[in-house]
């Protein structure tokens, strides 16, 4: 065999690796098979229902501009009171390209909220500016609460 043989031969046996290695991580990887109903379970038992309750679509809609219609999965816990950013969110996507509709309506979700709390609670402010948003294959987790950390644990241990 010619050395320009081993050559081309060589560049496409790294090339079907890499592609076998792409494949590999997009099946494996990226996505999680966990099923809603187990994550969104492990959330729920998490959640302090002293503080949050359990919401309806059309607060869904009206806090964030999403339908919940639209997706695979909606878990959604916020304060009662008035005067509490306190919310926690769980969405499992159709598809890839809603991540950013979500993460977005998130985003402006905390900028809203901050604007309606500055000046007023100070200590809400300081847990809006704290919010943790986490996307994990087509699961969307965000939170904003002093328990934030807990919430957020539940969420990672049930994947």
């Amino acid at each position: 065999m010619t050395t320009g043989r081993r050559f081309a031969a060589a560049k496409y046996v790294i090339f079907i690796l890499t592609a076998g290695y792409i494949v590999w991580l997009m099946l494996f990887i990226g996505e999680s098979k966990v099923s809603f109903e187990k994550v969104s379970g492990a959330v729920d038992q998490a959640v302090d229902k002293g503080r949050l309750a359990e919401q309806s679509g059309l607060m869904l809609k009206r806090n964030f501009g999403l339908n919940s219609s639209d997706y695979a999965g909606v878990s959604y816990y916020a304060s009662e009171s008035g005067i509490s950013a306190e919310e926690v969110l769980l969405i499992c996507v159709e598809s890839d390209s809603q991540i950013r509709q979500v993460t977005d309506a998130m985003e402006a979700r905390v900028e809203k909220q901050i604007g309606d709390f500055e000046g007023k609670a100070p200590d809400q402010v300081k847990l809006l500016e704290e919010a943790r948003q986490t996307v994990n294959g087509r699961y969307i987790f965000f939170s904003v609460s002093s328990e934030s950390g807990r919430y957020h644990q539940a969420f990672a241990d049930s994947l």
